[in-house]
């Protein structure tokens, strides 16, 4: 089975968020979808072991951030990559908390739904909760950040807990087919892959930049690990 299949289902990226009487989490999500358009409903797939999910059963409400697509890796990563047990998602990030009370994030937002849950369908590892529009709003009219826009360009990979996740082995396994006309060094803790012809323009790295030239203290851009995380391809 070729699970690459799945990059080519058209999918958003966005930022889920919910809250738990005081306390606030979010996480990146991509698999949402709308299910009806009178009453507005949308429903999103959580994996069970994420903080958010706990918020989101608990509190019966959550909210949708849509990315644009100039959303840097580093706030992806901060969502995607990082957990909500561990450090505060929300400090340095402009957010705002919505008419549910749950946070709503801005930064690098085109726009936001929020929602309340009215049904919600177990998946197995993941939970797929349906929700009620109750409040939208539209931002700024740049574009969305597509699902395949972020592997095919920004060079990022999936959490172990998103449902469109698929092994490092599957990943090598693709690899090996492919010609390799540069090293290219993938990080050991989140998947990102620097690509030398490349570079990592949104810290200042212009292409053509080998892994061995780059910066002592250059860190990855998405789960912010030193270079020593990082093992050739």
């Amino acid at each position: 089975m070729d699970k690459k299949t799945f990059h080519k289902i058209s999918y958003g990226l966005y930022i889920v968020c919910s809250k738990n009487e005081e306390k606030t989490n979010g996480q990146v999500a991509n698999a949402l979808f709308q299910v009806t358009s009178e009453p507005p409903t949308i429903a999103v797939s959580i994996n069970k072991q994420n903080l958010t999910h706990d918020y989101i059963t608990k509190s019966k409400v959550f909210t949708v951030s849509i990315l644009d697509k100039k959303t840097p890796l580093t706030l992806i990563g901060t969502f995607g990559f990082k957990s909500g047990r561990d450090i505060d998602k929300f400090k340095n990030i402009t957010y705002k908390l919505g008419t549910t009370h749950a946070p709503v994030v801005l930064e690098n937002s085109l726009g936001y739904l929020e929602a309340e849950v009215i049904n919600q369908i177990d998946a197995g590892t993941h939970t797929i909760f349906i929700g009620k529009i109750t409040n939208a709003e539209i931002l700024t009219q740049e574009p969305v950040m597509t699902y395949e826009y972020y592997h095919e360009v920004k060079g990022g990979y999936s959490p172990k807990t998103a449902p469109t996740y698929y092994s490092d082995i599957d990943k090598k396994t693709e690899k090996k087919k492919e010609e390799i006309k540069m090293d290219k060094y993938v990080c050991t803790v989140c998947g990102y892959v620097y690509d030398p012809a490349k570079g990592d323009p949104e810290t200042g790295i212009a292409p053509e930049t080998k892994f061995e030239d780059l910066p002592d203290d250059w860190v990855c851009p998405i789960c912010g690990a030193g270079k020593e995380a990082f093992e050739k391809q």
